[in-house]
């Protein structure tokens, strides 16, 4: 579901990461971990098509993502990745089941029962009319989680999706994360500072200067 050979990236004379390679099957569940500033969610982006990359090359569904054009590359956003930003990027205007709804809906395929069900995986049965200003930090998080797999994306990017939550909600979401890899067959690369949530992770990789290494997850 996903091949990236050879990353780099830099912001002008100062490189982030180089000699990235990672490839993740459908089913599998990975923690990337990494120091703070060692480009984790730079990396994110670059594999959802955000951001681009200096040197190397990145395949997503079968698809070379830098040879996409603007609109190619947002198609397969929509069509086969979900994306848990660490900043949640909670659309304010939109209710909380509107929210989760918008992939859904951009897909011509709206689903309130599916919403729903989504939102009761994830702890926030009830809470669907409440507007994001209404909401906790831990609440538009799992707004964000939500909304990241509620079309069933072949590929989840989770950007630190616990860090604003307490450990018994923590492990509700992971269960969530983790499901949509074991039984609904996704790829799902999970950063995070977490050693509970890299202990849930069927691979655990770190991110360095100089590229991905293996990790054993009882050191991580």
């Amino acid at each position: 579901m996903l091949h990236v050979e050879g990353l780099a990236r830099q912001y002008g004379p100062t490189p982030v990461f180089a000699g990235v390679s990672l490839t993740l099957a459908r089913g599998e569940f990975v923690a990337l971990l990494g120091e703070s500033g060692v480009g984790k969610s730079t990396l994110l982006n670059c594999i959802a098509g955000l951001d681009r990359p200096d040197a190397g090359r990145i395949v997503v569904a079968g698809r070379e993502v830098a040879t996409l054009s603007d609109d190619d590359g947002a198609r397969l956003r929509r069509e086969h990745l979900g994306f848990v930003f660490q900043a949640f990027h909670v659309l304010p205007h939109l209710t909380v089941a509107e929210n989760v709804g918008l992939p859904l809906r951009l897909l011509g395929q709206p689903d309130d029962r599916r919403v729903q069900a989504v939102l009761d995986a994830v702890g926030l049965a009830g809470l669907d009319a409440r507007w994001p200003a209404q909401l906790s930090g831990g609440q538009l998080q799992r707004v964000a989680i939500a909304r990241a797999v509620v079309h069933r994306p072949g590929l989840i990017l989770a950007d630190e999706p616990t860090g604003n939550l307490d450990p018994a909600t923590a492990e509700r979401v992971l269960s969530v994360l983790q499901a949509q890899a074991h039984e609904a067959g996704a790829a799902c690369l999970l950063v995070t500072h977490s050693a509970a949530a890299a202990a849930r992770a069927d691979r655990v990789l770190r991110l360095t200067p100089t590229g991905v290494r293996p990790v054993d997850r009882h050191d991580a």
